[in-house]
């Protein structure tokens, strides 16, 4: 054999230089008897060839030599023929009934609430698109990884198990060929394959040997090569890896992080290679210096190459065996079949339990490719699916111990697995029945806590480690999965092991009851506060499955009871030390009491009592059976001790009782926050609400007065009622009254709250229903408000839509705000003022929000209880508690006490109850009296509330005493409630007294008159009581107006300084006062809110908008025209004359400055200069005047404004002498009134009705700046940018570089021009200005030239593709148009084609010009003050463009300028037309900008979310092969996906590194940019490189609310209202506004890091 091997090697070695190896190899396997051996051998020589650079792979080439000489011939050995034909052939020979897609790490995975079994039956994206449940009540979950899609799998839905690509029997496939059609030749090739593959793959993957490989794969010469390996851990961060690295391997800091990430990615990475020893040294290198940043080292180990490299391709081979399993049935049973054989004569056990017994020593890469093998084989067909959940029951304990004491995630541990095997009911079924896998989990969670036991064998979990606790967490969650479908057909096995289990269950319990005792503090503050987080957790995970239990044992009359004997049993057990304790007795009123001597406050209690409020709910589902009669034969009344079992959750209510009273403030937050979570819905359902039950028992089965003497007893109050206690200590009698409160408030829910099936006769619909309006009478809230007050079941639901619609309506959000549900007015009456589950903050909103509502509609104000429903049989006995003795003294004691002025030992709050519980004994006996005649109710309220107290002389009645209560001022707003009751007492009198029927109904008719004579006076006084309300109202606001007055005349200054001042001077004077005022008054804000010292920017304090700079206000100038004057001057000027004389101005400065050279007269046409000049000084004359002064303060505050824009619009250091200041202001100008203008189009506003205060005072302030921006820089400056901005439209002022026509913006180049105009005026002698005459003329020209430019611009960038269907009237405008338009493409050269219609042209011009000259009017109107007329004030209509033309001096038709000025302008046309670059940019049609101007919008985004999510699953990261976790974002400016927070996409800007989002806003959007992370649908707002906010996303649930973090993950669909508001936000600049406000309220102290978004 050994010869052949050789032999055989030496023919391997021949063979890899043929071509057609994998054929050859394969038939060469063929011929060996051991494929095993020889598959090794074939290994063992080119494995570690393959991967031999393990430090610096090639990746590429090494998958090819893996293909090339392993993988192909494996599958030619397999199929014996072709493999891609083959593969190819199974691939489509039939849809798979499972998709079984393994979930990654942060995909959405959807769950249907309407047909899935339980919520951890998930459809993946493809799957769900594809279902019906696409349009039934989804949610969408974000998965954490692991888990796996359920369609095809009939077992997890109750309805549409398969989407259309699983459906079985589809079109295209009949059943016949469902079947993969394997030949016998393959599959027993696969019998020979598979076991050596699987066999290699686990020994290589469990080897724990570092320097050797096992003696079949050694080879002949052993390289001396050995890899540092590095492995991963949760205890060490990023930063401590690459530190540790860096210093040990004396690296970069680049590769470090490399090796980091490498290591985070894939849980090992070789960090260094060489020999032994130097590995070794690399290996304590690194130990020490990870030592010295954390407590543990890292784990490094030294492995030889070999080892490495096996290793490696043994996950490589995993991978190729799962894609192989992919094609066929048949595979993946031979596949199974081969990992559960277990080897004959050997003690290891199968394949796949060593590799899961293996699992927690595993790293993470192989961790994932096996379980991926599990999932792709064991779990895609349900029969060997259970023979693996069998072997992973075996091993269970010894799985979850090695998960508790491993550090890595829940998500890649092989235990994360038990919820695909213990939710499928069938399997849970067989688990149970087999295995008893409820004991298993039991015991298991009974083996990890064995160190948090005390010596009472009681938890104590103080000091506990919360990462452990943690990992404990998710065994009860597998009791949970367990436990989460509950069985329908009940064998004996099953009911015989489900009892075992729960038995075993009893015991955790056991350790619970009592747990975690405390004693009260008294005399000095407990010093450190012991944990309490722990056990409340424990008791929250437990929550769910104890209540599955209960419901499992409610399936089955039989099992309930022996259940519930095992529970008593253990409750007995616990209670040992309470029945042997000393007695004492209590007497009060003819009744005596003896019970044990025991004091809340003095001795240990606790508040954990799992068993009694277990035994509690067992009870319940008894009497919901109607088996209660059967009890005795199970727990012998003598054995039953109902005073025992009341006595613990009788403790815990009187313990939170004193907690209320203050009593146990000594003992610290921790009890307050016991008792917090106790009450809490998340708790309360297990706790408090199980003990009132419990009491409930007690007060059925004990004699009434009896039970009262007791909770008397416990309460401390037993003395507080049987003597007065005349006591002057405040302290103690506030102490008093809490106590009696709290007491009275227990005994009202005792009697009162029936609302739990089987208690009362109610249905868990009413049950939801009720919650619901007490929830809703406190205030009106949206969905998820509801839902989170409301418990949810094992399947994470509330019930709450079944009912909500019965009891409320739901009222639609706004543009911001979420949708509320109102309660509906007929569900009012059901509002019980002492409902059980108000905290003491809900019970007074509640109460103030019904009496308001009652007062609105003038009703009286009692709030008696609703009439309550009836008590099931087993607790029809509680209602004796209210006509028992002891309760009447009670009440009696009380309400004496409140008549007596000495006395102070009572509250109102006291006396409310106390009528509360009146009213619930007077109904009570009236619902008993309705039902049953007078003589068989038994129930006499009545008669013993009417009963004197006492023989003595003065002794009185309860009604009595509620007639003199009625008299008490401090009582006023209880008379209703008084007044109510009596009237009750009148009504049961009358019920009682039927019998003499006439009398009745005399007397009665006579009462119901007093009645309404009394309700008439009530109305009156209500009245009364309203009117002076409203004149104290008005007296209040009387005063504050006058306080208000005295402000405003202490700080006139603020208010004064904003009107506009007359006085030129004064004016900025008035500002800098006016600021100093505002500074004085916000003087702290002003500190706080300096927002960004960099770029000098703070929240404004008045009205909170971001600001960086302060407009000075300059007042504008009154103009003065005289009309004769313009005339005359109308004649001389003419449009060419003006240019002339422009253009001799100009030329006459430029000789000036070229000091002796003699520089060309641009001339105009070819006229001589001859007299030009001689008429240019005589228009001067009419047209000058002297400039206007301005002050110093005034010229400091405008270059300050102008360097500050100069400043932040360039990012560039401060310069006043800059020659681009001037240029950045009118551009500023410019850009601001297109800004402005823009909106107002979009919103479609008129243009100047709609202007906010705010921008109209700013554009007035700003236009008036522009003005005085002269006198900033020297006028020769000014005259040079006017030369600039001028030879755009006069093309003979040859400047250099000139622009061509079509790339520039007309209306800057309009404002710089006008602004700039003035500079020609100026002289070195005298400062001068043109007059208001002059202004308006060179207003007049240079506008009507630039308008003319503008429309050229418009008319040659025409867009000519658009369909030209619309044929109108040739209209006058029309025919101008294509007159022109042909006088045009004479110019161009025939660039521009004539054919276009007039009609068109027209309608293009008119469309293309109207936003220029909305802004032109805009600026004219602030720079001039000339009033606008009505139509550009009122909404925009069709009358706006000759409104605007009208006001602008323009002729609706435009082409008449043309005409106008035709033979100064042809010359121009000419020359524009004639510019190179024009003509290139007309040829190259893509880059030409067409008008109107798109105007920018944000992306249309999808209706329903689902398609998003959907968008984000099939995001591959552009940098990174892997599909890791990524975070795709959207942008919403462009519609580009991408990668955020990822390393991989990070860029380096300015030498700092940004993540992909803000990389991309610094080219996307200037640096501003929105961005929807769609992974949690929040939208993010950021600016620069380390701002940003979180912003409200626009898509709501059907219940009007966001779901940031898709928490809640109901179906969402686009707002289009709030995506309009977010448009706007960007539209109106106020992203950066917005992010500076978002931080000045969410002031965090460890900030998001948003320069790596």
């Amino acid at each position: 054999m050994a010869d052949e091997e050789a032999g055989g090697a030496e023919r391997m070695e021949v063979s890899t230089e043929l071509p057609q190896t994998p054929q050859l190899l394969a038939s060469w396997w063929d011929q060996q008897v051991d494929f095993y051996t020889t598959f090794l051998h074939h290994l063992a020589q080119l494995v570690p060839e393959i991967y031999s650079a393990e430090m610096d792979p090639d990746l590429e080439k090494q998958e090819e030599s893996i293909q090339m000489s392993i993988f192909t011939p494996l599958e030619w050995y397999l199929f014996g023929e072709d493999p891609d034909i083959c593969l190819e052939k199974l691939k489509h020979s039939g849809a798979f009934q499972l998709c079984g897609k393994v979930f990654k790490s942060g995909e959405t995975t959807y769950s249907c609430r309407d047909c899935a079994i339980d919520p951890t039956c998930v459809l993946c994206m493809d799957c769900f698109q594809n279902s019906v449940h696409k349009n039934h009540r989804y949610k969408m979950h974000t998965s954490t990884g692991g888990g796996f899609c359920d369609c095809g799998d009939t077992e997890a839905w109750k309805t549409g198990p398969f989407c259309i690509s699983h459906e079985p029997g589809r079109a295209g496939t009949t059943k016949e060929s469902l079947r993969c059609p394997l030949n016998e030749e393959v599959i027993a090739q696969a019998r020979k394959i598979f076991p050596s593959v699987i066999k290699y793959i686990v020994e290589m993957t469990i080897w724990e040997e570092e320097k050797e490989l096992p003696p079949e794969l050694q080879r002949r010469e052993k390289n001396e090569r050995y890899y540092c390996v590095l492995f991963n851990d949760e205890h060490h961060s990023y930063d401590h890896v690459i530190y540790s690295l860096q210093r040990a391997l004396d690296c970069e800091l680049a590769e470090a992080q490399l090796h980091t990430t490498a290591i985070d990615k894939e849980g090992r990475r070789a960090v260094k290679a060489g020999a032994f020893a130097a590995c070794q040294e690399a290996k304590e290198d690194i130990k020490s210096h990870s030592e010295n940043v954390s407590q543990h080292p890292l784990h490094v180990e030294v492995l030889h190459s070999e080892v490495m490299a096996h290793q490696k391709f043994a996950l490589r081979l995993g991978s190729w065996m799962n894609k192989i399993m992919s094609y066929s049935s048949d595979f993946r049973q031979i596949f199974c079949q081969a990992c559960l054989r277990e080897e004959p004569g050997s003690e290891n056990p199968c394949l796949i339990s060593r590799l899961m017994l293996w699992d927690a020593k595993l790293y993470k890469g192989a961790r994932k490719i096996l379980h991926e093998l599990i999932f792709s084989s064991f779990f895609m067909e349900m029969e060997y699916k259970k023979f693996f959940a069998m072997e992973f029951v075996k091993y269970y304990k010894q799985l979850q111990k090695e998960y508790i004491s491993d550090d890595h995630d829940r998500s890649i541990s092989v235990t994360a697995l038990s919820v695909q095997m213990f939710t499928v009911p069938t399997l849970a079924r067989h688990l149970i029945e087999e295995q008893n896998v409820i004991s298993v989990i039991t015991e298991t969670l009974l083996e990890v806590l064995p160190e948090y036991l005390d010596r009472n064998n009681k938890f104590n979990f103080q000091g506990y480690s919360q990462d452990k606790l943690g990992r404990v967490y998710a065994v009860i969650c597998d009791l949970k999965y367990i436990l989460i479908s509950k069985p329908t057909v009940w064998t004996e096995r099953l009911r015989m092991q489900f009892l075992e289990g729960f038995r075993s269950f009893l015991k955790i319990l056991t350790c619970m009851q009592g747990m975690e005792e405390i004693r009260r503090q008294v005399g000095q503050h407990i010093e450190v506060d012991p944990d309490w987080e722990a056990a409340i957790a424990i008791q929250m995970q437990l929550k769910n499955i104890l209540l599955m239990f209960q419901e499992w044992c409610a399936c089955d009359e039989e099992l309930l009871l022996v259940a519930y004997k095992e529970c008593h049993k253990a409750v007995m057990r616990c209670s040992t030390s309470f029945i042997s304790s000393s007695k004492t007795v209590v007497q009060l009123w003819g009744h005596t009491l003896e019970t044990k001597s025991y004091k809340v406050s003095e001795d240990l209690v606790s508040i954990h009592l799992p068993l009694s409020r277990t035994l509690a709910g067992l009870h319940v589902r008894l009497s919901r059976l109607g088996a209660v009669s059967r009890l005795h034969e199970f727990v012998p009344f003598e054995d039953f001790q109902v005073e025992v079992l009341v006595e613990y959750p009788l403790r815990c209510l009187v313990l939170v009782a004193q907690v209320v009273a203050e009593m146990w403030r000594r003992n610290g937050l921790s009890l307050i926050s016991q008792v917090f979570y106790y009450q809490d819905v998340k708790c309360r359902e297990e706790m408090y609400d199980k003990d009132i039950i419990m009491l409930q028992i007690g007060a059925s089965l004990m004699d009434p007065n009896r039970f009262l003497l007791l909770v008397l007893q416990r309460y401390e109050l037993a003395d507080a009622f049987n003597k007065t206690i005349s006591t002057k200590d405040q302290d103690l009698i506030k102490q008093y009254n809490t106590l009696i409160e709290e007491m009275l408030q227990v005994l009202i829910y005792i009697v009162g709250e029936r609302y739990v099936p089987g208690v009362g006769n109610v249905t868990k619909e009413e049950v939801t229903m009720r919650e619901i309006i007490h929830l809703l009478c406190i205030e009106p809230m949206p969905h998820s408000a509801i839902a989170k007050n409301l418990p949810e079941n094992e399947n994470n639901e509330t019930g709450l839509e079944n009912v909500i619609n019965k009891v409320a309506t739901f009222k639609k959000p706004g543009v911001s705000g979420h949708g509320v549900y109102e309660l509906k007015d007929e569900s009012l009456k059901d509002f019980n003022m002492y409902f059980y589950h108000y905290s003491k903050t809900q019970h007074s909103k509640a109460e103030h929000m019904q009496k308001k509502r009652r007062k609105q509609e003038n009703k009286d104000e009692a709030l008696p209880p609703p009439p309550p429903p009836e008590f099931c049989p087993a607790f029809s006995k509680v209602v004796n508690l209210l006509n028992c003795d002891i309760m009447m003294y009670i009440l009696r004691t009380i309400f004496e006490r409140a008549i007596d002025t000495d006395s102070n030992l009572w509250t109102e709050g006291m006396l409310q109850m106390a009528f509360h519980i009146l009213a619930l004994g007077l109904l009570e006996e009236k619902q008993q009296l309705e039902k049953a005649p007078e003589e068989e109710v038994t129930f006499d309220f009545y008669h013993k509330a009417s009963r004197l107290g006492s023989s003595a002389m003065n002794a009185q009645n309860i009604q009595m005493l509620l007639e003199k209560l009625k008299g008490i001022p401090q009582l006023e707003g209880q008379k209703d409630m008084i007044t109510w009751i009596l009237q009750m007492f009148d009504t049961v009198k009358r019920l009682r007294e039927k019998s003499c029927l006439i009398v009745a109904t005399t007397s009665g008719s006579e009462s119901i008159k007093n009645d309404e004579i009394i309700h008439d006076k009530e109305k009156a006084e209500r009245k009364r009581k309203a009117e002076a309300a409203r004149l104290h109202r008005q007296k209040i606001m009387a005063q504050m107006s006058a306080l208000q007055k005295n402000f405003i005349e202490t700080h006139k200054l603020m208010y004064d300084s904003t009107s506009e001042m007359s006085g030129k001077e004064d004016s900025i004077m008035e500002e800098e006062r006016y600021f100093e005022a505002v500074q004085l008054s916000s003087q702290q804000r002003i500190h706080v809110d300096l927002f960004d010292l960099e770029s000098g920017e703070y929240l404004c304090p008045l009205c909170k908008s971001l600001c960086n700079t302060v407009i000075p206000i300059i007042p504008l100038q009154p103009q003065r025209i005289n009309s004769e004057n313009a005339e005359a001057l109308a004649q001389l000027l003419t449009l060419a004359q003006w240019i002339q004389t422009v253009l001799a101005r100009i030329s006459g400065y430029n000789m000036k400055h070229a000091k002796g050279e003699n520089p060309p007269i641009p001339v105009l046409v070819d006229q001589g200069m001859g007299d030009s000049t001689f008429e240019f000084h005589s228009i001067l004359s009419f047209g000058i005047q002297p400039s206007i002064k301005y002050s110093n303060s005034i010229k400091e505050m405008v270059i300050l404004f102008a360097t500050t824009i100069y400043r932040i619009g360039l990012k560039v250091p401060p310069d006043e002498t800059d020659p681009r200041v001037p240029m950045m202001t009118w551009s500023t100008c410019a850009f601001t009134v297109q800004a402005i203008e823009n909106l107002l189009g979009d919103e479609g506003k008129p243009l100047f009705g709609a202007l906010q205060n705010r921008q109209h005072n700013g554009l007035k302030a700003l236009m008036q700046f522009a003005i005085a921006q002269k006198i900033t820089c020297p006028q020769v400056l000014i005259q040079k940018h006017l030369i600039r901005l001028l030879s755009v439209v006069l093309p003979n002022l040859k400047s250099e570089d000139t622009p061509c026509l079509l790339s520039i913006d007309l209306f800057h180049v309009l404002v710089g021009a006008v602004l700039a105009f003035p500079s020609l005026y100026w002289d070195d002698t005298v400062d001068l200005q043109p007059s208001s005459i002059s202004s308006s003329y060179n207003h007049l020209y240079l506008f009507h030239l630039i308008t003319m430019a503008h429309m050229l611009q418009i008319l040659l960038t025409i867009d000519t593709d658009l369909p030209l269907a619309q044929v109108q009237e040739e209209s006058e405008e029309a025919r101008s148009a294509s007159s022109f338009l042909a006088e045009v493409s004479q110019y161009t050269n025939g660039c521009i084609g004539c054919g276009i219609p007039g009609w068109y042209l027209w309608v293009s011009l008119k469309n293309g010009i109207t936003p220029y000259l909305r802004c032109a009017a805009l600026f004219f109107h602030y720079l001039l003050g000339v009033t606008p007329p009505d139509e550009l004030l009122t909404n925009p209509a069709e009358g706006e463009y000759s409104a605007l033309c009208s006001y602008l001096s323009l002729p609706t038709n435009l082409f008449l300028l043309f005409q106008e000025y035709w033979d100064t302008v042809r010359p121009l046309l000419q020359r524009w037309c004639a510019d190179p670059a024009l003509l290139n940019c007309l040829k190259q049609k893509s880059t030409i900008v067409r008008y109107p101007r798109k105007r920018n919008s944000l992306i249309e985004l999808p209706d329903d979310y689902s398609c998003l999510l959907n968008q984000a699953s099939h995001f591959r990261c552009p940098r990174s092969a892997d599909d890791e976790r990524k975070h795709p974002v959207l942008c919403l400016f462009c519609g580009a996906i991408l990668c955020s927070q990822n390393i991989c996409c990070q860029e380096i800007v300015n030498g700092e590194e940004v993540g992909a989002c803000i990389f991309h806003a610094l080219h996307c959007g200037a640096g501003v940019c929105i961005f929807l992370k769609i992974r949690e649908c929040r939208v993010v707002l950021v600016e620069g490189k380390a701002r940003g906010c979180a912003y409200p996303a626009p898509y709501l649930d059907e219940y009007g609310e966001t779901d940031p973090g898709l928490k809640r993950g109901n179906p969402l669909h686009l707002s289009r209202e709030r995506y309009r508001k977010l448009h706007l936000v960007w539209q109106q600049h106020c992203i950066i506004e917005e992010i500076a406000r978002s931080q000045e309220t969410n002031q965090m102290l460890f900030g998001f890091n948003w320069q790596l978004l």
